[in-house]
This record gives structure tokens, sequence and C-alpha cells, in this order.
């Protein structure tokens, strides 16, 4: 019979749900921008987070709670790439991500 913390601990998210997860983080973060993104291009910047995501899952997991440090982490990680095929603002970006994510 497992333990009571055993029962309550969560192991890491699913594929489906991490995808899930960086679809409306992107999407969010564009209704911030009050710009036009293709699909094509958002597709694009889906599949380019979600990679960086799943190489730096344990990271993420371990600070799944603290928001600013995963903003942080995408600052530095994910916004200059999709910036720039996205043709926004880098710094732009980055706000609206921080107002979408909550970080």
């Amino acid at each position: 019979m497992k333990s009571s913390a055993q029962k309550h601990t969560t192991g890491l998210p699913s594929a489906r749900k991490i995808r899930r997860a960086c679809s409306n983080e992107l999407y969010r973060t564009v209704k911030r921008l009050k710009v036009y993104v293709p699909k094509e291009k958002m597709d694009q910047a889906e599949t380019l987070y979600y990679k960086k995501v799943i190489l730096n899952l344990l990271y993420i997991a371990e600070n799944e709670k603290n928001r600013k440090v995963l903003s942080d982490w995408w600052d530095e990680n994910v916004s200059e790439e999709i910036a720039e095929l996205w043709e926004v603002d880098p710094t732009q970006l980055r706000r609206a991500f921080r107002d979408a994510f909550g970080g």
C-alpha cells in the first residue's frame, strides 16, 4: 500500500499536457502583443518552445510553482528565437509573456 505522501505526488506531465500548455502560453502572449502572427509561425514557435521545454523538463518541473523563475528561463532560452520568428521586439515579447504567464 502506498503512503499518503506518495499517493499525492505527481510525476512529470505528459507530452500532450506540455504541448497544450506551450500552445496556450504563446496564444495568450500574442493576444497581449496585439499583433497578427500567421498560423504557420505560431506552429513553428510552438514546436520550438515545446522542444526547449522537453530538453529542460526536470528544471521546469522543479520550479513549476515559481513563475518568476520560469519566466526568467523563458527570457533566456526561448524569447530571442520567437521574437526573430515573429518579427517582433524581444523586449515587448518578454513583457507580454510575463503578463500572460504571471511571472
